[in-house]
């Protein structure tokens, strides 16, 4: 891994800088990939799953058989744990629950605010070489507690028409009412316009590689919402001298391992805790199945020295890490200045895996610097907030001429007129 000693605040762009290809180096074939299925629907799907998935299938979706056969494939431990990490993540999610708010803003006239589920959503669970079937869990169990009546799942089948058995377990345990076999950009595509196998959805989730990512911005462009732009997985670790350098170095290769795109930084203002964390990553690296993804991942990594704590937080909220790990003595003032991240692991004992699967947080969070602007999914990303009003005679006879006279002052006169109608019946 580089080392980057006291970096100057100049530098601090191309120094933080992601690996990820731009927009516009991709997006052509996403418009050709998107231009094609909303043309041609289900015959454009098969085309890009037979060039991309290197399969050709008859149907796209799961049948009752699959999943039948998927929960038998599944060991009863592997099932226990799932069903011990659904727990957890239902009860994070429920808790998130929020009741009416009601107030009368002025003698008679009342306002209030209810959430009402988004009726039908797409969840987007990556395959290839890592099914992240831990996904599943983290979209379709808030999307069931939301109330959402279409919950349809798209993940892309392998050379063998087939999905992971624990998708497909861990999608029929929540509740998912659809499985298609269909992955990449071809499958927010069909979420997004809808085709004869693939039902068009009002929101799309879940994250993905970067023409995934610029799939789902696409689809925006044609009124379909998405819950945040979530590309290849990154990982920020603060420490100080008191941190466990092992420790350090297995949570730098845990996002890794994720993929050859994703970027793992550490930035410490000790350069003892530097080396020996580039000692352990060397160490650890070796003995990983996934060592090839790990190590080019690592490629894109860096290890980076500053003087001082101030010095530190600066470049974190500037970097904006989708996970961020806190190491140090003084951990409460990462904790109460951190302004920009995703997900917050505090102590030498919440390694982010613990957030990945069962502690009960969300994983689907936002990468690429977008922790400026976006939350992690939650339950509020399933539900939309409707607000209500009635207004009596009296309400409307005591905010009536404030309605006329900012509405003649706009230069709308029928803005107006709608009050003063109703005024002038009251009066007679």
């Amino acid at each position: 891994m580089e080392i980057i000693n006291n970096p100057e605040k100049r530098t601090w762009s191309s120094v933080l800088e992601r690996p990820t290809q731009t927009v516009n180096d991709i997006e052509d074939i996403v418009i050709k990939v998107f231009n094609d299925v909303k043309i041609n629907g289900d015959v454009a799907i098969k085309k890009y799953t037979s060039k991309f998935d290197k399969v050709d299938l008859e149907s796209n979706l799961v049948t009752q058989e699959e999943l039948q056969k998927a929960s038998e494939l599944v060991s009863p431990k592997l099932q226990k744990a799932i069903q011990s990490a659904k727990d957890n993540i239902k009860v994070f999610h429920a808790v998130q629950k929020t009741s009416r708010v009601e107030i009368e803003t002025a003698k008679g006239v009342q306002c209030w605010q209810e959430k009402r589920p988004i009726q039908k959503v797409g969840l987007y669970i990556p395959g290839g070489t890592a099914p992240l079937f831990s996904t599943v869990l983290m979209l379709a169990i808030p999307a069931n507690i939301a109330g959402c009546s279409e919950i349809v799942l798209c993940t892309p089948p392998n050379e063998k028409g087939e999905i992971a058995a624990e998708i497909m377990y861990a999608a029929n345990l929540c509740g998912v009412t659809k499985i298609i076999k269909v992955g990449g950009i071809q499958a927010i595509a069909g979420l997004t316009f809808g085709t004869e196998s693939i039902p068009q959805v009002y929101k799309i989730f879940g994250p993905g590689n970067q023409f995934v990512t610029v799939a789902k911005q696409l689809a925006t462009k044609f009124g379909v919402a998405i819950d945040m732009p979530a590309g290849p997985s990154e990982l920020l670790v603060v420490a100080d001298e008191s941190a466990n350098p092992s420790f350090i170095a297995s949570d730098l290769l845990s996002q890794a391992e994720h993929g050859t795109d994703s970027q793992v930084i550490l930035v410490s203002t000790s350069k003892a805790i530097l080396s020996a964390v580039s000692n352990e990553v060397a160490t650890q690296l070796n003995v990983l199945p996934r060592k090839a993804i790990a190590e080019r991942a690592i490629a894109n990594s860096k290890l980076i020295y500053v003087e001082n704590d101030d010095l530190a937080l600066e470049m974190i909220n500037e970097y904006g890490p989708e996970h961020f790990i806190i190491c140090t003595k003084n951990e409460g003032f990462y904790v109460d200045g951190i302004l920009n991240a995703g997900s917050v692991f505090i102590g030498d004992y919440t390694p982010e895996s613990a957030g990945d699967y069962a502690s009960g947080t969300n994983h689907t969070l936002p990468t690429n610097g977008f922790t400026k602007a976006y939350s992690g999914v939650n339950l509020d990303s399933f539900l939309k907030n409707m607000t209500f009003q009635k207004i009596s005679k009296e309400g409307i006879l005591n905010i009536g001429e404030t309605i006329e006279l900012m509405a003649e002052a706009e230069g709308l006169q029928a803005h107006k007129n709608a009050v003063s109608i109703r005024l002038k019946a009251l009066k007679s």
